[in-house]
């Protein structure tokens, strides 16, 4: 079975088809968030470090830090936001940009190996941001799109993946290090956008043997109760073999929905993960003894 390996300077995480889901915390991205971005942009980083600590609390394994300000410097906030976060906690990173300058920055001073947060399938893009990868010794993100778009043919985006990782290979990244984002389209939109991304995610386990991402909250795009559908796609992707998913710890449900579907997939064994985080507390007490309620003391 492919384990992805990706850390900081103190603590490791492991990707794969036999362990549990892995979230990565998606609130470290300014796009839709212009509180966010004007702090960042003026140097304020106080927002990141709190929605960093959040996330970590919450139950993220991992954290996207993105920095995708229009006109601003983005190399050098993406690489202290990095240095910030990292300063605070230990959980290992995906340094997320679509600027390959910026891809260096972060990886520069970045403590771990991280995961490189994307490649997609243009010529132009692989061969700048694959070397980038393979200097630092990252892991990358492959996005299976390329020049002519994103197809709604599952089968064409699982072409354009196997290309990403064959061409990964030739840079002497190996298949384990390329986590592929299969592309989660709105359902809303594209009926059957749930169904690709499953049809996918199982050829790519079973013919490319590589792990999986996606940006989960995608799907529910546009329609009212967007954590029920997430809920949904999440557990149905990881039953059809996905492995991680960049998405909000923040929301309950969600994680709850996780954390069944690695009981459903045997990947927590005796349910030990499960029991921690939801069995009821003793109504007593936290030794589960049952309260001695009026007991008289028998007479010597």
């Amino acid at each position: 079975m492919t384990d992805t390996l990706v850390s900081s300077a103190s603590k490791e995480v492991r990707i794969g088809f036999a362990r549990p889901f892995v979230i990565i915390g998606e609130r470290i991205n300014p796009t839709g968030r212009k509180i966010l971005a004007e702090e960042m942009k003026n140097g304020n980083y106080d927002r990141v470090i709190s929605d960093a600590l959040a996330q970590v609390a919450a139950g993220a394994h991992m954290l996207d830090v993105n920095a995708g300000i229009p006109l601003a410097d983005e190399p050098a906030i993406l690489a202290e936001a990095i240095k910030r976060v990292q300063a605070v906690t230990d959980v290992p990173l995906s340094i997320d940009s679509s600027i390959v300058a910026a891809l260096e920055s972060g990886l520069s001073v970045y403590q771990g190996k991280a995961l490189v947060n994307s490649v997609t399938g243009e010529d132009e893009r692989l061969e700048s941001v694959l070397p980038l990868v393979a200097k630092y010794g990252a892991a990358v993100v492959a996005i299976s799109n390329d020049e002519t778009g994103i197809s709604e043919d599952p089968d064409v985006r699982f072409a354009v993946a196997k290309k990403i990782v064959e061409r990964a290979a030739d840079h002497g990244i190996p298949y384990s290090d390329v986590v592929v984002d299969p592309l989660v389209m709105p359902i809303g939109a594209i009926n059957s956008a749930g169904k690709q991304v499953m049809h996918i995610v199982r050829r790519l386990r079973e013919e490319l043997k590589v792990n999986t991402t996606c940006g989960a909250s995608n799907v529910s795009f546009g329609l009212p109760n967007r954590n029920g559908i997430n809920c949904a796609f999440l557990t149905m992707a990881i039953g059809a073999g996905m492995t991680s998913a960049i998405t909000s710890p923040l929301h309950a449900e969600v994680m709850q929905a996780v954390c069944g579907a690695d009981v459903m997939m045997g990947n927590d064994p005796d349910c030990r993960n499960w029991i921690r985080k939801y069995r009821e507390p003793a109504a007593d007490g936290s030794d589960g003894r049952r309260a001695r309620r009026g007991r008289r003391r028998r007479p010597d």
